[in-house]
């Protein structure tokens, strides 16, 4: 039987273009049938051509069948699409031939009142940047309260979100291994408020502040919208995971030092 593929890529990248063009002649020789995004429950893998953020926008639709996905960076950092470009029909054939493994990155499902979303990274809550008054949030863990956050807002993400703007918010990168929740405060006003990991089988409730200043949602670098004083927003994993297929040989402390140069001596 023929494999079914579904492939995103970005289609303002010439790099991301070509690869495509190079992948698409590779399955049509292997017999490997490419399909539309719409058709993507059909599918029995699919491929990401980009950079992170495009992995981010493909991810909301890969994880309705939780496909293993081979993510080939066509970007600048592309932490997560790890693959480089000369790797990807070699990347290609070793998950034809079962040569591969599978790393499970968590998801957090984030419910406005009726509405859910999904992130890969984080979601944010945001005053909307400088110049901009404090904004306040209450967050609980199930019941408890954790505690009542000022400044310009918070961040709550995933271990692989760990990487991205909680890391510049002064967060600390957490094993992609873990189920964790990450919250990690903007800019906050208060010198105590330090970043703080929760038990990914707790359940978080935010809550906006009356009388202080505007906050937005955001989702994996996606506005949704501004928080209404009757919102009801609740954050918790996910029974979906992104799937990634990552080579054999991989090493993820080796990813950190090449992509984010941890541990090099810059003096």
């Amino acid at each position: 039987m023929k494999k079914k593929c579904v492939i995103f890529y970005n289609k303002d990248k010439r790099k991301a273009i070509e690869a495509y063009k190079q992948i698409t002649n590779f399955f049509k020789k292997n017999k490997v049938l490419i399909l539309s995004s719409e058709k993507i429950l059909e599918a029995d893998f699919a491929i990401v051509i980009g950079g992170d953020g495009t992995l981010l926008r493909a991810a909301k639709e890969i994880i309705k069948k939780n496909l293993v996905t081979i993510a080939i960076n066509a970007g600048s950092l592309g932490f997560l699409t790890e693959t480089k470009l000369e790797e990807a029909i070699d990347a290609c054939q070793s998950f034809l031939n079962g040569n591969y493994k599978v790393e499970k990155r968590g998801i957090l499902e984030i419910k406005i009142n009726s509405e859910k979303f999904y992130a890969l990274n984080e979601v944010v809550f945001s005053n909307g940047g400088m110049g901009k008054r404090l904004t306040s949030l209450d967050l609980f863990c199930d019941i408890d309260k954790i505690n009542r956050y000022k400044g310009d807002g918070v961040i709550i993400a995933t271990p692989t979100g760990s990487t991205a703007y909680s890391l510049s918010a002064g967060g600390p990168i957490l094993s992609h291994y873990l189920e964790a929740i990450l919250i990690t405060p903007i800019a906050p006003h208060n010198l105590s408020s330090r970043p703080i990991v929760i038990d990914s089988k707790r359940k978080i409730r935010v809550e906006h502040v009356k009388g202080y200043d505007r906050c937005f949602i955001i989702v994996d670098g996606e506005m949704i919208r501004q928080i209404e004083e009757d919102d009801e927003i609740e954050i918790e994993y996910s029974e979906k995971t992104l799937n990634l297929f990552v080579h054999e040989n991989r090493n993820y402390y080796s990813v950190l030092k090449e992509k984010l140069r941890w541990g090099d001596n810059l003096c």
